[in-house]
């Protein structure tokens, strides 16, 4: 993973898909008086409609999600996946993200704060939905024995998501990497198990503040970053909302979550 790289993942909107039911031709005998085939009434155009072809999925429009772009096309019960540590954040940490997002704004206008906050465990990978119930499973099993124990993210950094479509205001984690990379490591054999991309072999872990379209690295970089580090230095609250208590991983299969909890 290079300094500034970061897997954007898109949660999908896929829904359970209902097996198509098939529809069989009569046989040549037909009942005696029956239009003949070339005598059969035509179906309406309106009942045709009701059955749109199969094999045309969803179009994704990325106008519809703040310009975003997937980093892998929607298929038909393929569920994006992401395992992550959730993060809820303090009022504290509201008000330093308040402070950090307008002077960010002020060197990238676009620049929008995170709706939701979560520290990345995974890749955002593709599962069937048959294997969503036996892969959280999996990590619950691989997760059983952990414990719970804190993390201090307090390091202003820039990311791009792998494409450059996308970049990132995070905080970076300082203490606690050691544990991450325990947890990292049962994922990725869950992953493994599964025939999934595993994590980056040098993870920079971190929460992610705030966001835009396009890679604004440039414009962020050099003088603002290092206004943005004197902000988040000197924030008299800052030693509160930034070490977090990590006290359950969490998995996001399209729109369902399941939630791992620590010892």
């Amino acid at each position: 993973m290079s300094a500034a790289s970061l897997v954007g993942y898109s949660s999908s909107g896929s829904e359970d898909e209902a097996e198509a039911a098939t529809t069989t031709s009569p046989g040549a005998g037909g009942r005696p008086g029956g239009p003949r085939p070339s005598e059969r009434f035509p179906v309406p155009e309106s009942v045709l409609n009701m059955f749109p072809g199969l094999e045309e999925g969803p179009q994704d429009d990325s106008a519809k999600h703040g310009g975003r772009v997937r980093s892998f096309p929607h298929e038909r019960g393929n569920w994006a996946t992401h395992v992550y540590i959730p993060y809820a954040a303090r009022e504290e940490f509201l008000d330093l993200l308040d402070v950090l997002l307008r002077r960010a704004q002020a060197c990238v206008p676009r620049l929008v704060g995170m709706e939701g906050f979560h520290l990345s465990l995974s890749h955002s990978v593709v599962l069937r939905h048959h294997w969503i119930l036996p892969f959280v499973q999996a990590l619950k099993d691989r997760l059983a024995a952990f414990q719970r124990f804190f993390f201090t993210a307090n390091r202003v950094k820039i990311y791009t998501n792998q494409e450059k479509t996308r970049t990132f205001v995070g905080l970076e984690v300082t203490s606690g990497h050691a544990q991450l990379l325990d947890l990292v490591s049962e994922v990725d054999r869950v992953m493994e198990e599964f025939d999934l991309t595993t994590f980056y072999q040098d993870p920079s872990f971190h929460i992610s503040l705030a966001w835009c379209v396009g890679d604004a690295r440039v414009q962020l970089e050099g003088q603002c970053l290092r206004e943005l580090q004197e902000i988040v230095d000197e924030f008299e609250d800052a030693e509160v909302p930034l070490r977090v208590l990590t006290e359950q991983v969490r998995c996001k299969s399209g729109n369902k979550f399941f939630s791992m909890p620590l010892k």
